[in-house]
């Protein structure tokens, strides 16, 4: 179906949980003191919660004093102008049970830096939406 409006097509959601499920790199947007942030991360989809192994600081503090964000996966190719996005609106939460933080350990999310990173964010997801650059 095409957005009259915005002239793109909408990803059904089955297809928008399916390409969050895939990806591993997204962006995780916060506000602190009505400042919004936006931080690429690495992520995991677990049952349809995305988790983020991070480290304190503005992101997470952000994430769990605000606790709506917004998070953002996308593909674009600037040569052929073709590429979708999809975007998830939800709860976010550190994750503190000692249970839930041993499985969060045994998600496997991959950080593409050394720095050591020892605590969970969590986000619930609330909405879920998908927009593609249609092709001609």
């Amino acid at each position: 179906m095409i957005d009259q409006r915005t002239g793109l097509e909408i990803i059904e959601e089955t297809e928008c949980w399916d390409l969050l499920a895939e990806r591993r790199v997204g962006r995780v947007a916060v506000s602190i003191s009505n400042k919004p942030d936006i931080f690429p991360v690495n992520y995991l989809l677990d049952k349809r919660a995305i988790y983020i192994h991070t480290v304190p600081g503005t992101k997470l503090a952000g994430a769990v004093l605000g606790r709506a964000v917004a998070f953002e996966i996308d593909e674009l190719d600037e040569a052929t102008h073709q590429g979708w996005s999809v975007v998830v609106h939800g709860v976010a939460e550190e994750v503190e049970k000692l249970e839930d933080i041993l499985y969060a350990e045994t998600l496997g999310i991959q950080p593409w830096t050394d720095t050591p990173k020892f605590r969970f964010l969590r986000i619930i997801v609330d909405e879920i939406t998908g927009r593609r650059i249609p092709v001609d």
